[in-house]
């Protein structure tokens, strides 16, 4: 009995040491496969950011490793008596996390994504392109890496005395250590400085996850977090990538139609309010004229979906925009043919930056010194118009903001009730409340219109202007059942999708139910206002709204975190990792679906087609 203990203590010591090595050359290899990311990621500009990658590189790759020794192998050590079947189980699991790391860094290449539910199930979906192949190739190695593993396990098994004699384990474990340990103290230092050269790092490895200690240091006092959340915010504009907008210099046939442009904005207007009862108004106009019947926003938030609707790019390059100060391309371009610009609102713009720093930046804006309102606003437009004359043309913005506090009320009397302020709504149903207090507002906004209509149709300039209604974003009351509410808190229809209402000069009245979103609307306007003739991919992700070809497959939407693709019967939400969430019309989520990866590679394509190439 003691004999057989002895041995089979002496069997478990002798695995357990030939594992730290097995494991060591293993460390070895996935550092030496870690430099694919290196080469992959942007490389950090100051020696302290470089520093970091060295100490991060290797510290990660060989925590990493050891991580997996320390709760796979070192176990089994203990469980499987064979040698030969331990050291057999341990070349499997070595080939295993080899090839793991081996198809990651592809997919990081390819995709500048890691491994992730999304990317195993597109790469190994069966579907015919070129970059499933490639993926599919990477598989053909596999054999070559388990060969590669028998031989180091036999190796390492023969020399394991010689090895063990040379009382090198610890110096080599310190090291790890040390690199390991550094690099998130590193970290925790850049994290709290907002120093960019280490924490823009923070994803370039596989499941690294760098220490921060923000809670630690701001109880402590070392910490100030609203002065932290500004610098955060302006790094998020001032580290940006610089963007080509246009790609190359655009060029015009003519000078244009000379056409006057009305846009009017209405702030949270969902497109199922266009009816005959809460806005009836508007529901003839646009009857009267083309309506684009299934158009979306390109975000569900104020800022976002402004952004694409001037510039006609996805909400990707917002922070580069903003750092460049770069004008949106219309705007500019109706500066450079004489148009007078006027810009109205009945809430000063929302003190949105995306207006003063980007849309309008340089030009006169709605100040703050007294309470605006959409009367005011229209009122004050109105005042602006009587100044223009037949011989410049002029384009002008008015958003109309009654929705936005509809919760508020109004100087309106409510039309559907029961509803805020409509007197006693004790045990009446809050959506529904909620839901005709929104209505109110609409009806309220419509009444609005009319004015403004009645204004070009006296003033004789419906024939020569182009007018555009639309919103920035819809707005839910818990529709999908997911407890949301207003805006930006899902990508449904509800928030989504709005009017796309448009007065043509001489054109036809119609209704399209064809996919169409706010990227849209400048390439329409350079197009056919400005007689534009470069390819609308030069500078925007969208195409003309009177463009007949067949119908789309996607439009693009989402924020800075999330990339949206709707198409005609589902709506798919990727985040930055590479997560993925399909949902159905009804923005049911569908566990079983997938996105193609043809169509993923072409939406990540163009969140990324406009920024500089070096």
């Amino acid at each position: 009995m003691v004999s057989s203990g002895n041995n089979y203590k002496e069997k478990v010591s002798q695995l357990i040491s030939w594992g730290h090595w097995f494991s060591f050359f293993n460390i070895i290899a996935a550092i030496l496969l870690g430099t694919r990311y290196i080469v992959a990621s942007e490389w950090p500009d100051t020696l302290l950011g470089q520093l970091y990658l060295a100490l991060s590189w290797v510290g990660h790759f060989s925590f990493l490793v050891f991580g997996f020794y320390i709760l796979i192998l070192f176990p089994a050590s203990f469980i499987i008596p064979s040698q030969r079947l331990m050291r057999l189980f341990a070349v499997l699991v070595g080939t295993a996390g080899l090839t793991a790391l081996l198809l990651d860094t592809h997919a990081y290449e390819s995709l500048d994504l890691h491994l992730s539910p999304l990317v195993w199930d597109l790469l190994l979906s069966g579907e015919g392109s070129e970059l499933n192949t490639r993926w599919q190739y990477l598989f053909v190695t596999v054999p070559i890496i388990f060969l590669l593993q028998m031989v180091l396990s036999e190796w390492l098994w023969r020399k394991l005395r010689k090895l063990t004699r040379k009382h090198v384990g610890v110096p080599i474990a310190t090291v790890f250590g040390i690199c390991f340990i550094s690099s998130h103290l590193l970290y925790i230092w850049a994290d709290a400085n907002l120093y960019r050269p280490i924490t823009a790092q923070r994803s370039n490895f596989p499941l690294s996850y760098p220490m921060t200690a923000k809670s630690f240091m701001e109880k402590h006092g070392w910490l100030d977090r609203q002065e932290y959340t500004e610098r955060l915010n302006a790094q998020g504009i001032e580290s940006s990538q610089q963007i080509r907008y246009p790609l190359e210099p655009l060029t015009f046939n003519d000078p244009g139609t000379g056409q006057n442009l009305l846009i009017i904005m209405v702030d949270g207007l969902r497109s199922d309010m266009v009816d005959t009862e809460t806005m009836p108004y508007l529901s003839a106009f646009a009857r009267q004229n083309v309506n684009f019947s299934n158009h979306y926003s390109s975000s569900n938030d104020n800022t976002s979906g402004i952004f694409g609707l001037f510039y006609g790019l996805p909400s990707s390059y917002i922070n580069s925009i903003r750092s460049e100060e770069t004008s949106p391309l219309l705007i500019s371009t109706l500066e450079k043919r004489g148009y007078h610009i006027g810009v109205f609102s009945g809430n000063d713009l929302g003190d949105d930056p995306i207006y003063t720093e980007a849309v309008f930046s340089g030009l006169p804006l709605p100040k703050g010194d007294t309470p605006h309102s959409d009367k005011l606003a229209i009122s004050e437009w109105n005042q602006w118009l009587n100044k223009q004359t037949e011989d410049t043309p002029w384009f002008s913005y008015i958003e109309l903001a009654s929705l936005e506090s509809f919760e508020e009320g109004g100087d309106y009397l409510p039309k559907f009730t029961p509803s805020l302020g409509s007197g006693n709504i004790a045990g009446q149903d809050t959506n529904v409340v909620m839901k005709n207090s929104y209505r109110n507002a609409a009806y309220h906004i419509d009444e609005q219109l009319i004015g403004i209509f009645d204004e070009l149709v006296a003033k004789g300039m419906m024939d020569n202007t182009i007018v555009m209604i639309t919103a920035n974003h819809g707005t839910e009351f818990n529709e999908t059942g997911t407890n949301s509410w207003g805006a930006n808190t899902n990508y449904s229809q509800y928030q989504l999708k709005v009017p796309m209402i448009v007065h043509w000069p001489d054109s036809v009245a119609s209704d399209t139910d064809r996919l169409t979103s706010h990227l849209d609307v400048v390439p329409t306007l350079m197009e056919s206002m400005l007689s534009a003739t470069s390819p609308t991919s030069t500078y925007s992700s969208g195409t003309s709204l009177f463009n007949h070809a067949p119908k789309r497959r996607w439009i693009l939407a989402g924020n800075e975190d999330d990339i949206v693709m709707i198409q005609p019967k589902s709506t798919t939400v990727i985040d930055k990792y590479g997560n993925y969430r399909v949902y159905n019309q009804d923005y049911k989520k569908q566990d079983s679906a997938k996105p193609k990866l043809s169509t993923l590679m072409q939406a990540m394509h163009e969140m990324k087609r406009f920024n500089q190439a070096e």
